[in-house]
């Protein structure tokens, strides 16, 4: 990190006037400054009121006053241990709190109480001042993700608060071997953001270079928390829609990754959790496959596989042969429908794409209470009122209500909507070339998979069908019994 502040005097006063100018504590109301009195010393002390505990800062408080002054003499040995300056005499004799360090850098001054810690400035510290890590973040509780719940297992989740997160993950796996390593991001925000893995499983060489590449960030904030560092992540490709990032809101998830030796982001502010690498494959997984028997999670692991994969060639296939219907057998004639209404049907499949993500973003905008049921019977009004005055057959209702239903199977939004971009693109291509547009669009799906780069480049996004490993295939598929 650049400086951008000058150093400490050995002056207090021009110290704390130093402090006061940067932190702003005239034009800030929740830029707290109190000053202390310990015999013949002085102690200021700096925090951000509601970042800080209370009860912790008036017992020190209390106990500071308690002092005779801040001076303390130099014991036998004492250099063997530490280094003999007065601030840190006083932290090792006179403040009884766990988290504590000594700096003399002003932007790590500064820095540290934005983030919620206290600064003490002392008049016999000198160039030097203590950090207290008292800080304490306004968070929720730790309840089930919403867009991750289970039917059988753990009821927690991640929150907006990082050490929580750590935390939890810590709650999981009692291993010395997992490893917090933490550093920030952003000029401004300077967000917090921990690199999580085992150290006897991950491949440290991908660990570094993801460290590296987390260091070598250049921009001014994340805003966004998760989504602001995987687009500084993700090298610009723009037109494949494919996701590169798998995230979890669960715990039981996240540690479950990192025994399998894959490596996690976890960001302040943000509830969400980053797996990396990630392939197309991973984005299949569920918790709920592993709180069952085997032979249950399996039969649901490859119903979701089946169901989701329909969401993307289910309606391109029917246009193609209600387009052709002398390819049609007899046995599948019902599926030509006998009245195509009066918009053409690739227009029909195209409007019901849209209308879908309309409610879609209406119900999301809707309060809770009425959500549910204006969806539902928007949901019928429009649906009727369409095959009534023939904008909409019932045969694109059908096929389109099971595609939105289905997109449900896998918690992935930007899977979800890859698969859409995808399946609209086959649908135009298809009315536009017909036999040749849909093979082309199946070209262009599978070169997209192909070409999809991972954060790191050491994972191939269709491993482990390439490069092939069977039995990590296998165990994609069929959730077996793990002996070890």
């Amino acid at each position: 990190m650049e400086k951008q502040y000058g150093c400490l005097t050995g002056n207090y006063v021009d110290n704390v006037r130093t402090m006061d100018g940067i932190l702003h504590v005239e034009d800030n109301f929740d830029v707290i400054k109190k000053v202390l009195h310990i015999g013949k010393d002085h102690m200021t002390l700096y925090y951000i009121d509601g970042f800080v505990k209370d009860t912790v800062m008036q017992k020190l408080m209390m106990h500071f006053l308690s002092q005779k002054g801040m001076s303390f003499p130099v014991e036998e040995g004492e250099a063997v241990f530490a280094p003999i300056t007065p601030a840190h005499r006083f932290m090792d004799h006179a403040l009884p709190y766990v988290e504590t360090d000594v700096t003399d850098s002003v932007d790590t001054m500064v820095q540290m109480v934005l983030s919620g810690a206290v600064l003490m400035l002392g008049s016999t510290f000198g160039a030097e001042a203590i950090v207290i890590d008292a800080r304490t973040y306004p968070a929720r509780e730790t309840g089930e993700p919403e867009g991750d719940k289970v039917m059988r297992g753990a009821r927690d989740g991640f929150v907006e608060t990082l050490i929580f997160n750590t935390a939890l993950v810590r709650r999981h796996i009692r291993n010395p071997s997992l490893t917090m390593s933490y550093l920030t991001v952003g000029e401004s925000s300077k967000t917090d953001v921990v690199v999580c893995y085992m150290a006897d499983r991950a491949d440290m060489q991908y660990v570094e270079k993801l460290k590296q590449k987390l260091n070598s960030i250049k921009t001014d904030a994340l805003p966004m928390g998760h989504e602001s560092l995987a687009e500084c992540l993700i090298n610009t490709r723009w037109y494949n829609p494919f996701p590169k990032i798998r995230y979890t809101e669960r715990p039981d998830a996240a540690a479950a990754q990192l025994l399998e030796g894959n490596v996690l982001v976890i960001c302040d502010n943000s509830p969400e959790v980053m797996i990396l690498p990630t392939s197309i494959f991973d984005f299949m997984q569920e918790t709920n496959d592993f709180y069952f028997p085997p032979l249950t999670g399996t039969y649901i692991r490859i119903v979701r596989h089946v169901v989701f994969w329909l969401t993307l060639f289910l309606t391109p296939t029917w246009y193609l042969l209600i387009r052709n219907p002398g390819i049609v057998p007899s046995w599948m004639g019902f599926i030509v429908p006998t009245e195509v209404g009066r918009v053409p049907i690739i227009v029909q499949l195209l409007l019901a794409e849209f209308i879908i993500d309309g409610l879609r973003m209406a119900s999301l905008n809707t309060p809770n209470m009425l959500s549910n049921s204006l969806s539902v019977v928007g949901g019928l009004i429009l649906g009727d009122f369409a095959v009534g005055i023939g904008w909409l057959i019932p045969e694109v209702i059908l096929y389109m209500a099971f595609v939105a239903i289905a997109n449900f199977t896998q918690r992935s939004y930007e899977l979800g909507y890859a698969f859409k971009f995808l399946r609209m693109l086959l649908l135009v291509l298809t009315a536009t070339l017909n036999f040749w547009g849909f093979g082309i669009g199946l070209l262009t799906i599978g070169v997209l998979l192909a070409t999809n780069a991972t954060v790191g480049d050491t994972r191939r996004y269709l491993y482990p069908l390439v490069p092939f490993n069977a039995r990590a295939l296998k165990s994609l598929f069929f959730r077996v019994k793990k002996r070890d």
